[in-house]
């Protein structure tokens, strides 16, 4: 996983409360484990005028040209600002997936699901909660200036607007060491490699019966 320090990026809205992990991403896309390759696939329903089939092309499918993926000023967009209850619904771990690969790294929203809170800091996504006055302050802004975009300096907890305007931010101090180290569960696991290392040799001497082939 990626550290995450300071992080400029272009900011997209999700004008919509109680978006759930099934618009995230649709649920005949869970069958592959491999986290990568759903990003063409984030909010597929919204996004496209047909059915989704997993692992198709999506070059030549017919898109929905109002949804705001799709709208010429948002892309590579990497700030998803959204309503309250963002990522309700079932625990799918698919949907930050889905959101990472398409090149999201923060999000922003009055209040997220719980699970999908946690899930987000597992996968290198920062879930930021703001209270609903200052998020609808991005949105205004960021209607009235395309191009708008947010600096995230997770080390000093801090959103800086465009105008030079600091917003602080609460974040677990676990979490945040996490992110701002690139470790999921596999990297934390592995700063001990050497301790498990050393208790497999131990617990091979102490038990050599259970070895034998």
């Amino acid at each position: 996983m990626d550290k995450f320090t300071t992080f400029t990026g272009l900011v997209m809205p999700m004008d919509r409360a109680n978006v759930d992990t099934d618009a995230i991403l649709p649920k005949q896309f869970l069958k592959s484990i491999r986290r990568s390759g759903f990003g063409p696939y984030l909010f597929d329903e919204w996004r496209y005028e047909d059915v989704g089939i997993p692992d198709a092309d999506t070059s030549h499918r017919p898109i929905r040209k109002d949804f705001v993926l799709n709208l010429p000023r948002y892309q590579g967009a990497s700030i998803l600002i959204a309503r309250e209850n963002f990522g309700c619904g079932s625990s799918r771990e698919h949907a930050p997936w889905a959101l990472k690969d398409y090149g999201f790294d923060v999000l922003i929203a009055p209040s997220f699901a719980d699970i999908f809170f946690n899930n987000c800091f597992k996968n290198g996504i920062l879930p930021i909660i703001l209270d609903d006055q200052t998020v609808d302050s991005f949105f205004k802004e960021n209607e009235a200036q395309e191009g708008y975009s947010l600096t995230v300096d997770l080390a000093n907890q801090q959103v800086i607007k465009p105008n030079g305007d600091i917003i602080e931010f609460e974040v677990d101090s676990f979490r945040k060491h996490c992110l701002l180290n690139g470790l999921d569960d596999i990297g934390l696991t592995l700063q001990h490699a050497e301790q498990i290392r050393l208790f497999e040799v131990s617990y091979k001497a102490k038990n050599p019966w259970l070895f034998t082939e």
